[in-house]
């Protein structure tokens, strides 16, 4: 396929996307840059609901960065356990908030080399900030997007930050974020990993999967 049919088909699954998800946002409860880093981190092999369950009594313990860099491990991990792997997420926490003390006074930094140098956040987790806090276009890449980009035939990189920049070289910058929250909603509700819904999937048009039919 050349670029310009590449380009056109990416347009009209960005549109049908649009029709099927005009409110598509970002599902992690949060108030502030802080708690949405937070949650981001939490969410790691995790569902959106179930961090979404901790985070009211997280976010109530812990209300600033220094409260994290000072909390107890084990407390921490307490909290958190519900969401997995919760020894590694409350030492990324830990580690990532006293880096914001150090060297941010506290504050959720916006430009993308600050956030990454934090401990445990990688491009995936800087993306969400930038895209659902701070509002910059950026997409985040993550299992879900992985998988709708192969199946929707849109790339066949298969690294995140590949895949991130081929999607930004399609994409008019403008529809990055939505595109990026979009594909996530329509891989939790219908385009699933194991049995994905493709007669009653309403990009089935435009799409290359083998399954669709």
């Amino acid at each position: 396929m050349s670029a310009s049919a590449l380009a056109e088909r990416a347009s009209r699954l960005v549109a049908g996307l649009k029709r099927l998800y005009p409110e598509a946002a970002c599902e992690l409860n949060h108030k502030s840059a802080l708690e949405l880093l937070v949650a981001t981190v939490l969410s790691a092999q995790c569902t959106d609901q179930r961090v979404n369950a901790v985070t009211p009594e997280l976010f109530a313990t812990y209300k600033t960065a220094a409260d994290y860099a000072n909390a107890d491990p084990a407390q921490l991990e307490k909290l958190i356990y519900a969401t997995g792997f919760f020894r590694n997420k409350a030492k990324a926490i830990i580690g990532l908030s006293a880096a914001l003390v150090q060297n941010h006074g506290g504050e959720v930094p916006e430009a993308m080399e600050d956030l990454v140098a934090l401990p445990g956040v990688g491009r995936k987790t800087a993306n969400v900030l930038r895209s659902v806090w701070f509002l910059r276009p950026a997409i985040p890449v993550d299992t879900h997007v992985l998988r709708l980009v192969s199946r929707l035939q849109l790339s066949k990189e298969t690294d995140p930050v590949r895949i991130e920049m081929a999607l930004q070289k399609l994409l008019p910058e403008e529809d990055w974020s939505f595109a990026a929250t979009a594909l996530i909603w329509h891989g939790r509700r219908l385009c699933f990993a194991r049995k994905p819904q493709c007669p009653s999937c309403a990009l089935r048009d435009d799409c290359r999967f083998p399954g669709r039919r």
